[in-house]
This record gives structure tokens, sequence and C-alpha cells, in this order.
């Protein structure tokens, strides 16, 4: 974009995009567009200021507000600073390298991210839903959140009650990094009912917003927050949506960003099943198994998780007999059935039960032929069906 700014500008420019935040953040777009544009702005005069915010595309008092406040930058992104800091926040610009790029593929990224906690650079998957879920839906996202965790993907969701928060348990509780994107600011405590949940993800994964603190949570920020929540994910996952939710903005938003979009059949019965049923009418793709999200992905994000997984991961122990057969096989190669109750030393019940347990429980896949494939991580948690 004209105008846009690089890191190649003097440090100043990151001081004007904390200040543009803090004093005009509730205004999305119009400081989203103003920090893109500086310096298309920055020297205009009052006589052409009109002009100006027509070629912008924003009301002309915010371009008079922007052009009043060059004046106080430094004291007024000190003060913000100097706020952060004793709340435990880190700010993030988009000059600054740790900014994820994926925000960049946004028409308007967020000049600015409040963060507590650390930003990750593996890949990441959306898991949204519905406030209102049933004891169903929140054992769906809890076991798909814990298992893409164990995976090496990132979970990203929105801190809500329900699906969101389940989401965010379930990477906890498998030991991976999960992301709650914010519709308020970061120092404001809601939901109440999550506060024990974010402060949790504070110190093994991260919370963010782009809100100004103070910010509270207005039914306008939800959808604004959630097409951040699409783009920093390579997919989204909708487990139980009502029409027209934020859910499926949050989905509506990854299509627009060229992303997956997953969704987890539902029952007609049920009004939180129209919103995914409605996606996978409409193309998603429905999924049944955490393993057809993983399938799924870029052959280079696959071996990234498995890089990841063999470095992160301690092999799970086994009882014998399943690891007897287990070992048998090679990694991604195919064997008969056969081959390996020959091989494997055991009575032919103790294998054929051994290679239905691994079946079970995601370590191996059979194919066409009686052939018995192992899959390349061999740290997958037990699935049960």
């Amino acid at each position: 974009m004209e105008g846009t700014l690089s890191a190649n500008q003097p440090a100043v420019s990151r001081d004007l995009l904390i200040a543009l935040n803090a004093v005009m953040g509730r205004s999305r777009e119009v400081v989203c567009r103003l920090s893109a544009t500086v310096s298309a702005w920055i020297a205009v005069q009052p006589p052409e200021i009109s002009l100006a915010a027509r070629r912008l595309r924003i009301p002309a008092p915010r371009l008079r507000d922007a052009l009043a406040l060059l004046p106080r930058v430094s004291e007024v992104a000190s003060i913000e600073r100097a706020r952060c800091c004793g709340l435990g926040v880190d700010i993030v610009t988009r000059l600054d390298p740790d900014y994820p790029s994926a925000l960049f593929d946004l028409a308007l990224p967020p000049p600015v991210l409040y963060c507590r906690g650390h930003l990750d650079s593996r890949p990441a998957m959306a898991i949204v839903g519905s406030r209102r879920s049933d004891p169903y839906g929140l054992e769906v996202a809890e076991l798909f959140s814990s298992e893409l965790s164990r995976q090496g993907l990132s979970i990203v969701s929105g801190l809500a009650v329900g699906i969101d928060a389940a989401a965010h348990r379930g990477a906890l509780n498998a030991g991976g990094h999960t992301l709650a994107v914010l519709g308020c600011g970061i120092d404001i405590a809601y939901p109440r009912s999550n506060r024990r949940l974010a402060a949790d993800l504070g110190k093994t994964g991260a919370v963010i917003s782009e809100f100004p603190l103070g910010s509270p949570p207005k039914a306008w920020h939800f959808p604004v927050r959630n097409r951040i929540i699409a783009a920093v994910s390579i997919g989204t996952l909708v487990i139980r949506a009502t029409p027209r939710s934020g859910s499926l903005i949050t989905a509506g938003h990854a299509l627009e960003l060229g992303r997956n979009v997953f969704a987890i059949p539902g029952t007609i019965f049920d009004r939180r099943s129209i919103g995914p049923n409605c996606l996978i009418r409409d193309g998603a793709i429905p999924v049944q198994h955490p393993r057809e999200i993983i399938e799924s992905l870029p052959t280079s994000v696959q071996m990234q998780l498995t890089q990841s997984c063999s470095r992160d991961t301690p092999e799970p122990q086994l009882d014998e007999g399943l690891a007897t057969v287990l070992h048998i096989l090679p990694v991604g190669e195919a064997i008969s059935q056969e081959d390996v109750i020959s091989s494997s030393g055991l009575p032919l019940d103790r294998t054929l039960a051994a290679l239905l347990e691994l079946e079970l429980g995601g370590w191996i896949e059979r194919h066409p032929g009686a052939l018995i494939v192992r899959r390349a991580s061999s740290a997958e948690s037990r699935w049960s069906t």
C-alpha cells in the first residue's frame, strides 16, 4: 500500500503508532488506515485536510485529531508504555520483528498489539464456536484442541465462555501453546468467569488485544477481533455455531484470506449445528478426527509439525505387546498384516488385538491389500472412539 510504514523509518514512527492507537484506537478502521499511510498525511496543512481525508477515506475531523496529536506523540507513547509495564503487558507494533507476519494479509492490519505472555511462531489452528454449547460440543473442542496441540499446532480462540474456553483448556492440558484474542482492552477482565484461564494463558501461552487499554467489551469489538483469529491461523475449525454467530464471521474471514475452514457435523435438531452444517454445505471440510485436519495441511507444514513433535515430545510408553508390534513397522512404509503376524512372535489373537488398538490410537493406518503403515509421528496420543 502506498505510504505504508517501513522498519527503516525513525524510531519515532513506533511511538506514533502507539500514540495513535492509544488516543484514537476505538475508531478501528480510522486508526488502521492512518497507521498504514503515515507518509501520506503527516505533513498535510490545514487547508488540505478535507481533500487528504477524502483521499485516505477517513472523516476529516479524525485526520485533524491525528495531526493535532503529532506534537504529543512521544509523551503519549511514553505514558502508554509505562501503563503497560505496570500491567506486565508488552506492546508489539507492526514495525517490530515479533509482530505476526500473517496479519499483513489483512486489508487493515492492527498497528499495535497489547500482549501478555509470549507469541509463538509455530503454525496455529483456530477453534471457535458457540458460547452456549452443549456438553458434546465442549468435549469435542477440548479433545480436538488437545490432540492438535500434541501434533505441534498452537490453538487460537477468543477466550469466550463455551467452545473458546474449552479449546484453550485442551491446549493447556496437553502442554501446548494457545493464543487468546480479546474483544476488549487487555486490562479488562472479560468474561469474569475466565479470569483464571486468562492468567494461565499469560503464563504458558499469550493473550493479545488490538484495543487500547480500558476499552470495554462492546458488541462490535468481537467481529473486529475475529479477523485476527482467522488471520494468524492456517485454518479455522467451527464446532458449534448458531446462524449469524461470531464463529461464522471468523470462518468468513478465513475464507477471504484463503485459509481452510473445517466444521464438525451436528444433528439437524440442534440450532447450534446450523452454522457448521451450513458451512459444510457451502464447501467447508467436514471432520470427525483431528488427524483429518493434520492430513489436510500442506506437506511443508506437516513436516514442520512432525519435526516439532519428535523434538519436543517424549516417546509415550506402551505395554510390551503393543510396543513389540509397533516396532516391527517401519515409519511411513507399508507392510502386510501377514508379515506383522509372523514377525511379532506373539499369538495370533494378541497380535490382531494389538493392531486394532494401535489403529484406534492413531499410531498406524490400514491400506487396501491388508497393508499397514506406521504414522510418521509415533508420539500421537490415544484417541478413544
